[in-house]
């Protein structure tokens, strides 16, 4: 009982602070469907490059638009992990008297860093000059740093950034400092991870596998890591992969060397949001991991765990509560909103997943209490879907 115990604690912590942060007065503003002066309201995205949770943000936001009446509903067609073809979709097969996804308002750098500033300076362009779209999703770290500035004035709303504040995208999770973006925030999601993991291991060193640059440090959340560890007092084990780069062997090559080098180094591994980290690598991470019998712990979700690692915070509901939040963000700001005026602090779940199959193989001994507190249990290691 006594884990069950310290996370409740960390949860009754994290929920203050949640009430204390939106302790503030809002504004309210209409949800409801509104025209652009009896025209639609033109929506363009640019990301990166392509990551999963980028599509499962996307098409949660567009059932959330659904679910509240600005977009007609139908059923929306299996595109996973190809988020180009499901803007294509969007813009020609969505029916809306209110919103038009735009064909040619899709930018991608495909992790390209020289591709990234053409990409950028292009879309800069059009939003001041032509000025056809009226919000732009800013998919990820590097989308969010291109346009949360004052080059442009276009509403813009930042999903799937591991720590908007830590990267530079905002001023702070009270404020974006610029009336015309909104970054969605968890202050304390990382930070709630470890303490969860370290709760339940008990490990004394942990390895944690990035980048090192502005961009991998944000994803990796070290900031959140290394501020538990010197609450804790366990040491953080660090090794330097490359993630932000074109060349995706080398992307995978980094990650698995750095997983070979921790696990003779570390009693545990926070496997962190990066490139080389992928259905094609993670059948060897979960296996080197296994052979030294180190307890990991995914920071990207359960899907991770379900092909092997150890722990991770479960999204039973899938990414559908982040759908709906960003849904309301979009209606807001077309019922008049200033996206600075709107609160970027939302929280998800905070179940856990757990592998017990991976638990055998290490040797990870599971109370009643373990099993009866995990949202989602996978019984084998299983390839990703």
């Amino acid at each position: 009982m006594k884990i069950i115990l310290k996370m409740m604690l960390v949860f009754m912590a994290i929920l203050l602070i949640s009430v204390m942060v939106n302790a503030g007065t809002l504004k309210v503003f209409s949800t409801l469907p509104k025209k652009n002066n009896g025209e639609k309201w033109h929506i363009g995205y640019c990301q990166g490059g392509e990551y999963p949770n980028y599509n499962r943000y996307l098409i949660s936001t567009v059932q959330g638009l659904m679910d509240i009446g600005w977009i007609e509903e139908v059923q929306i067609p299996e595109v996973k992990g190809n988020t180009s073809l499901f803007w294509e979709w969007l813009s020609t097969q969505v029916k809306s008297d209110y919103i038009q996804f735009v064909g040619n308002a899709f930018y991608d750098s495909h992790w390209d860093k020289e591709l990234r500033k053409t990409t950028r300076d292009q879309l800069l362009k059009r939003l001041t000059n032509k000025k056809d779209i009226d919000l732009m999703i800013a998919m990820g770290t590097w989308a969010g740093k291109d346009l949360s500035n004052d080059l442009h004035h276009v509403n813009t709303l930042v999903m799937s950034t591991s720590d908007p504040v830590r990267s530079g995208i905002i001023k702070s999770y009270k404020d974006s400092g610029f009336d015309h973006v909104h970054a969605r925030i968890d202050p304390l999601r990382y930070e709630r991870q470890i303490m969860i993991f370290h709760d339940m291991v008990g490990f004394k060193k942990i390895g944690v596998a990035y980048e090192d640059s502005i961009a991998g440090r944000s994803y990796a959340a070290i900031d959140a890591i290394e501020k538990v560890a010197a609450q804790k007092g366990f040491e953080v084990v660090k090794c330097y992969t490359q993630s932000d780069i074109a060349d995706q062997n080398i992307i995978d090559e980094s990650v698995i060397a750095c997983f070979e080098k921790l696990v003779t180094q570390v009693d545990a591994i926070y496997v962190t949001v990066q490139g080389g980290v992928n259905p094609k690598t993670i059948p060897k991470l979960v296996q080197l991991t296994q052979e030294k019998k180190i307890p990991t712990f995914s920071q990207l979700g359960s899907s991770e765990v379900q092909q092997g690692f150890l722990l991770s915070i479960s999204r039973k509901g899938g990414f559908k509560s982040a759908g709906r939040y960003f849904a309301a963000l979009f209606a807001q700001i077309f019922n008049g909103a200033k996206p600075r005026e709107l609160s970027q602090v939302f929280e998800e779940e905070k179940n856990f997943a757990i592998n017990l199959k991976t638990a055998e193989l290490i040797g990870f001994y599971l109370y009643a209490d373990i099993i009866a507190a995990a949202d989602e249990i996978y019984r084998q290691i299983e390839p990703a879907e």
